[in-house]
């Protein structure tokens, strides 16, 4: 049973075999490598045991599920990209779910199950368009449940939100409130935020536009006094014609 936290160097592996005993290929007219691994590797894939007990060049799975690994989950553990299951699931671990998650963009199966995670579901999770087996289960996330993209298909089953007592939004029954929603606003790489304040910028480049174009008009209109009769007269003339058609027409 492996014990103590998962170290940050584990962003540095190209793959990780769990239970593999390595043996030597020979190439003809090549020095001896590693090629070739005689497995016999239980793994827990998309909630069901997978036994592998043939020889595989390459098992791009991770499975460290029932340990005693604790602290948080380092976010270099992300930068294995080429994974398609990741398995953390009934350990000791704690802190938030790295935002980095969604750069595993092969993933197909995660599991963070029964340990002690805390704070909110990135977002960034629903970029990941091969995941099709979430488990969140028993721990202590709070926060709307992440909406759109891979979690319409991932929300169908609410068990894998099972144990999290402060989470919110579809497919559970609580209801997020608009704190909820605005922190969930915030969590999304700074997203709400810039689309805030370009709006703000918009809005006040109209107005000052507006007011520049008002005050240029009423200083030309004070100063040249020949456009300041010619602009009444104008206005005069409209009132008269408009008081002509509407006598002509009663």
């Amino acid at each position: 049973m492996l014990m103590g936290s998962i170290p940050q160097c584990i962003g540095n592996l190209i793959a990780m075999v769990q239970g593999s005993k390595p043996s030597v290929y020979l190439a003809p007219g090549e020095p001896k490598y590693i090629e070739w691994y005689e497995q016999d590797v239980s793994q827990v894939i998309k909630g069901r045991e997978d036994h592998y007990t043939r020889n595989l060049k390459f098992v791009a799975n991770l499975d460290l599920s029932n340990n005693n690994l604790s602290g948080p989950i380092p976010k270099e553990i992300t930068l294995l990209t080429a994974l398609r299951g990741l398995n953390l699931s009934h350990n000791h671990l704690s802190g938030e779910i790295p935002t980095t998650i969604g750069d595993m963009k092969l993933l197909e199966s995660l599991d963070f199950s029964h340990d002690q995670l805390s704070s909110s579901i990135p977002n960034t999770m629903s970029s990941l368009t091969f995941l099709a087996h979430l488990n969140l289960s028993y721990n202590n996330l709070s926060g709307p449940v992440p909406q759109g993209n891979q979690f319409f298909t991932l929300n169908i089953d609410p068990s894998i939100y099972d144990g999290n007592k402060f989470l919110c939004g579809a497919p559970l029954s609580n209801h997020c409130d608009a704190d909820d929603r605005d922190e969930s606003g915030d969590d999304d790489d700074g997203d709400g935020k810039q689309n805030r304040s370009e709006k703000l910028w918009f809005y006040f480049v109209v107005a000052l536009g507006f007011a520049t174009g008002f005050w240029v008009f009423i200083g030309v209109f004070l100063l040249k006094k020949g456009w300041r009769f010619a602009y009444f007269k104008f206005i005069e003339e409209a009132v008269h014609r408009i008081n002509v058609t509407l006598r002509s027409e009663t």
